[in-house]
């Protein structure tokens, strides 16, 4: 494995580009900020509010919500540039009081707002399947964030979608054309954290199509036909968690006061008792854990350095949520036994070697990271 030679993102981590310098890609992007004239940015999303209020018939513009720092700061931008939105929430099956809390407080900013829950006993299915197919448990979670909002607002003829970060931008390759403002099926496909796949292609003798209804998004054409956009708001204002948070502070916003679920952060994936094992599973197939993201994000910030990331790494661990991962395996009636086993399956031998009885990996960051 490498790493960046400016923040601690591996090569392993996916759409993840490196220059002969040593730099990873979303550091080079954070560096071309300096050259973008947010000004003008700003002036364009003030024409793309206009042409939303001159063509909404109801809601200007839907944002797909959770309750979190991000989706707190997107309802208050769009209703300070005088926006009528309709907030929608895929509800998650492990949402945590302090989720439900936060959720509250965001939807108190005077707002609409669908709470659109998913048969639980769909959502065990396949949950389990995708685990075992792809070892991740967050596919089905990201089919409904990114396609129940497209599909409602197609529905409801709403003819804007306000997004907040733009993951590509933030963690893909410098290179690729998918960084712009806009999120299209192409973005959906590389970017959509989904294995490329679709509702159809986890139609099932347990699983018909009319149970996957809800994952179903709407055809790119349809979409074009009602001249719907969905765009990053990341695109049009610099983007930064510590901004987003201390505005979604000032409207009721809680951190988590046992402190940080996975990561560095204690305000970061919070609302859901499950998304801990989406980020604890990169430990096996890439070999790195949120606090490698977190982290980075706040050395190109410069409010850490390299060495101190390092040492703050080393400090974590390996971050594993037992207590996610039993309330998981509950709520998909399987064993902890056999959710390791899955898991164990998705170890990957290229960077990952057994020395003695114990996995490790040649060449890690940390040279004396004590291997469990």
């Amino acid at each position: 494995m490498k790493y960046c030679t400016i923040c601690v993102t591996p090569d392993t981590r996916p759409n993840v580009g490196f220059d002969e310098r040593g730099i990873c890609s979303p550091c080079r992007n954070f560096a071309r900020r300096r050259q973008i004239d947010w000004a003008q940015r700003e002036r364009a999303f003030r024409e793309v509010v206009q042409n939303a209020r001159n063509r909404s018939r109801s809601y200007d513009c839907l944002i797909p919500v959770s309750g979190g720092k991000d989706s707190t700061w997107q309802v208050v931008k769009c209703l300070e540039y005088g926006l009528r939105p309709l907030a929608v929430t895929w509800k998650t099956p492990g949402r945590t009081e302090i989720g439900r809390r936060n959720l509250e407080s965001l939807i108190s900013l005077g707002v609409d707002h669908i709470d659109y829950q998913v048969n639980p006993e769909v959502e065990k299915r396949f949950m389990w399947r995708a685990f075992d197919r792809y070892g991740s448990t967050a596919i089905p979670m990201h089919l409904a964030i990114f396609n129940i909002p497209l599909r409602l607002a197609l529905q409801f003829d709403i003819p804007l979608v306000v997004w907040g970060e733009n993951s590509a931008f933030e963690y893909g390759n410098g290179d690729d054309e998918r960084l712009g403002f806009k999120l299209d099926s192409e973005w959906l496909r590389k970017y959509g954290v989904t294995h490329g796949t679709s509702a159809k292609d986890w139609v099932a003798e347990d699983l018909s199509e009319k149970d996957l209804a809800a994952y179903r998004g709407p055809e790119p054409r349809e979409l074009e036909a009602k001249g719907i956009l969905a765009i990053f708001l990341g695109y049009y204002f610099e983007w930064d968690v510590a901004t987003s948070l201390a505005v979604a502070r000032k409207h009721g916003f809680q951190t988590r006061a046992e402190g940080p679920r996975t990561g560095i952060f204690d305000f970061a994936d919070i609302d859901d008792d499950f998304i801990s094992i989406h980020h604890h599973l990169k430990w096996y197939k890439f070999g790195f854990t949120r606090s490698f993201d977190n982290l980075s994000l706040e050395i190109r910030h410069g409010r850490l350095s390299r060495d101190r990331a390092i040492q703050r790494l080393k400090e974590r661990g390996a971050e594993t949520p037992r207590e996610d991962i039993a309330k998981f395996c509950a709520f998909v009636r399987r064993t902890p036994e056999e959710f390791f086993n899955v898991a164990e399956r998705f170890r990957n031998r290229t960077i990952w070697s057994k020395k003695n009885g114990t996995w490790m990996m040649e060449n890690f960051l940390i040279p004396d990271w004590e291997w469990q």
